[in-house]
């Protein structure tokens, strides 16, 4: 099972999550995508987030988490002890979202939403100082994203599986080129349950206009 998790202010309406659907679809896979929408407090986010993968053992799941859930992916793999891809992650979230405090839209919605002061502290409470064992993680990082620092994300995943993209932008506007390798990796524990081969997918350009995160 693949589980994917969408950044600040994003949905499963995102850009690379639609990517990822629709490369799952294609695979007869989709049955085994999860893509919630996240609630704006971490803490109830992980409390939804348990609650749809708790059945499934580490060597069974495996998670993609864009920025903001690229920060929850680490924590989670780290619990968990699954395998996590993570695209432009956050690394010190604090720092940025404080900014936002107060109410926002999402990108995908005119629905007002509200984060919260003290979701500075659930935050808090889900930093991963250092990653325990590299080999489990896969990172995606563009030096052109425009939001947070390639730099940061590089020497906190060191050991890692490591692709860095010269350019780009924090959606990762490219990301349809990748895609097979973030799947790759997700299943490398198990790779007999893929009955379809995983091959390069053609750029679809309704998905590459979708929004960012």
């Amino acid at each position: 099972m693949i589980l994917y998790l969408h950044g600040f202010r994003s949905s499963p309406k995102s850009f690379k999550a639609r990517v990822v659907g629709k490369r799952m679809a294609e695979l007869g896979r989709a049955a085994e995508l999860i893509c919630p929408q996240l609630p704006a407090s971490p803490q109830a986010a992980m409390a939804l987030i348990h609650t749809l993968i708790d059945r499934y053992p580490a060597h069974e799941l495996s998670i993609i988490g864009s920025s903001l859930g690229g920060y929850y992916a680490t924590w989670l793999a780290e619990k968990i002890g699954c395998r996590a891809v993570l695209l432009n992650p956050a690394i010190v979230p604090l720092q940025d979202l404080d900014a936002h405090v107060g109410v926002t839209t999402a990108y995908h919605s005119d629905e007002p939403f509200e984060f919260k002061r003290e979701y500075i502290d659930e935050l808090r409470a889900l930093a991963v100082p250092r990653i325990t064992q590299p080999e489990r993680y896969f990172l995606i990082a563009a030096t052109g994203d425009e939001v947070l620092d390639y730099r940061d994300m590089v020497r906190h995943y060191a050991g890692a599986r490591q692709h860095v993209i010269e350019g780009s932008d924090h959606a990762i506007s490219e990301f349809p080129d990748y895609v097979d390798q973030v799947l790759e990796f997700c299943v490398q524990t198990d790779p007999a349950r893929w009955h379809a081969p995983l091959r390069s997918v053609e750029s679809d350009d309704a998905v590459r206009r979708g929004a960012a995160s």
